[in-house]
């Protein structure tokens, strides 16, 4: 029966089995017996349960690209290569934040832990490296041992024994979650499956000594070897004398039983295994926990790389405010690499920014920035930014991508009705809210009184909220009514040649620049006659061809 209370549960404060034990038990005995398994460690962390979150994924997954997020900032680089993680089980990670504090300040001190000891890091990897060899060969990923079975089950021994053993060592003076490791292993040494597991891999690796000695000729080659002396070890209870050995053999073959020694080892290795196997269940979630770690590392090597940087943000409280400095979008920089950081502040957390500003100013990327960094800090991971304070939220709700639905029963309007119905239905107060473009959908002055409706509304929940806008004159008024108190403005910040900056200032901008978007994409009236022109040409040069 395996004890579900001693898990190396690295992700939790209070340690907890969150896989399914009697079938990752039953698929690893499979696995062990046949060297095919269909990846038992994918199936085993798809189907595991989640720890308790207040926030609910369809919320904000697709618009925050959580997915693309963690297969492209969440990379594990260890032993020179990029591994292969497992992306489903990580996004579902990080899109489920756990609601309990002391889980997300748990998983803060590991990686604090992590950054500050580059040693210690190297051993978590190790670690992994060596649980990765071990899946591979369990599931049968690698020829090794393909054509004998008990080698096979032999060297999967030897990597569970490894993987005790650094467990055991490696992590011994570790001050956050990371002891779990050393407590995981020293338990395991001290039974006694573990001491027949070592007797049976010492009497494989080294039944006998032999002194030898060897004739090397003048070319360099042996030419022959004499045995001087043999010893084997006394203390090895698998190794007997030659007569006893002899005698246990005629005693069987005189009882009429055949068997070779290779079915005498594939016995001893059953019996091994059977007191080890419930041991080797919690090396499937560690796995998953290791990948999040490390893929967190990955993302603070990926940043500093490119010359930015990551932080594990300070969490205050109602009071204060946000800030986020050099702040950029990690989806930027896994795609194209060109990240322009700026800072955020809000002088307090409950407050609702309207972010005005041209077209491609960096609005919309600014609110994916923000909502990644509010993720990824409910779950006690980096954020992408130099320095930060933030506070945790009960609610994340992310509205950016409004897409065409061929079973929509509304139109545009209907739809953004729709939208706004769905975010009060069920938020709480205090929870962040994100969105892009506001009432857009319908002519400008039915917008604006909506608009100003769902503001008034969003005040009395005092929710954290980012909401962009194109209705610059109504931003304008209700800038210098000054009768909503939560209000805040943030206008994209305009350079040489009214270009933008990619930076935020207060205020509400006074154009959207329309006009230079248009030339930038060819949208003017002279370019579209060329246009017209060049088409007019073209369909008088056909005619006069037919």
């Amino acid at each position: 029966m395996v004890d579900t209370t001693t898990f190396p549960d690295l992700l939790h404060a209070t340690p907890s089995c969150r896989i399914d034990v009697e079938q990752t038990k039953l698929a690893i005995a499979l696995a062990f017996a046949s060297g095919v398994s269909g990846g038992l460690f994918a199936d085993a962390l798809d189907r595991a349960t989640m720890a308790p979150s207040t926030f609910h994924p369809p919320a904000f997954e697709n618009d925050l690209f959580v997915s693309t997020f963690v297969a492209s900032c969440l990379k594990v680089h260890v032993s020179g290569i990029d591994a292969t993680i497992s992306t489903k089980y990580l996004t579902r990670l990080v899109t489920r934040p756990p609601a309990d504090t002391a889980t997300v300040a748990h998983r803060r001190r590991v990686l604090h832990e992590l950054t500050t000891s580059p040693e210690l890091r190297k051993k978590l990897e190790a670690l992994y490296v060596t649980l990765c060899r071990f899946r591979g060969l369990l599931e049968g990923a690698t020829n090794q041992g393909k054509w004998d079975q008990n080698r096979r089950q032999l060297d999967l021994l030897v990597l569970v024994k490894d993987l005790v053993d650094q467990m055991a060592t490696g992590f011994r003076d570790t001050q956050s979650g990371l002891s779990r490791l050393c407590a995981f292993g020293e338990r395991i040494r001290a039974g006694e499956a573990y001491r027949s597991l070592v007797d049976l891999l010492s009497y494989d690796e080294n039944m006998a000594t032999l002194s030898l000695n060897v004739g090397i000729g003048a070319d360099g080659r042996i030419r022959g070897f004499r045995i001087l002396e043999v010893k084997k070890d006394p203390n090895n209870p698998f190794v007997g004398s030659t007569f006893q050995r002899w005698m246990a053999k005629l005693e069987l073959f005189l009882r009429g039983y055949s068997f070779g020694d290779g079915e005498v080892m594939a016995r001893l290795i059953d019996a091994v295994y059977t007191g080890i196997e419930d041991d080797l269940v919690p090396l499937v979630q560690l796995l998953g926990d290791l990948e999040l770690y490390l893929g967190a590392l990955g993302f603070r090597d990926m940043a500093i790389a490119a010359g930015l940087d990551v932080c594990l943000p300070e969490l205050v409280g109602e009071g204060t405010g946000r800030v986020l400095e050099r702040l950029y979008n990690p989806l930027l920089l896994a795609t194209t690499g060109k990240v322009v950081p700026c800072d955020l502040r809000v002088d307090r957390l409950e407050a609702t920014v309207l972010v005005t500003g041209p077209n491609s100013g960096g609005k919309t990327r600014l609110l994916q920035s923000v909502g990644l960094s509010q993720l990824l800090a409910q779950g006690g991971l980096f954020v992408p930014a130099r320095a930060a304070s933030l506070s945790l939220a009960p609610c994340l709700v992310v509205s950016l991508i409004q897409e065409t639905r061929a079973d929509q029963s509304e139109g545009r309007l209907g739809m953004e009705l729709l939208r706004i119905r769905e975010l009060f239905e069920d938020l709480p107060p205090g929870s962040m809210v994100i969105l892009d473009e506001l009432c857009s959908g319908t002519n400008p002055s039915e917008g604006e009184e909506i608009f100003e409706l769902v503001l008034r509304m969003l005040t009395k929940l005092s929710p954290q909220t980012f909401i962009t806008t194109h209705f610059l004159a109504f931003a304008n008024r209700l800038e210098a009514e000054r009768s909503i108190d939560a209000l805040r403005f943030l206008q994209v910040e305009l350079g040489i040649g009214q270009k933008p900056t990619y930076q935020f200032v207060p205020g509400v901008a006074k154009t959207s620049l329309a006009g230079q978007a248009a030339e930038r994409l060819g949208v003017t009236g002279t370019q579209l006659l060329s246009l017209v022109e060049k088409n007019i040409a073209k369909a008088r040069e056909a005619r006069a061809a037919s």
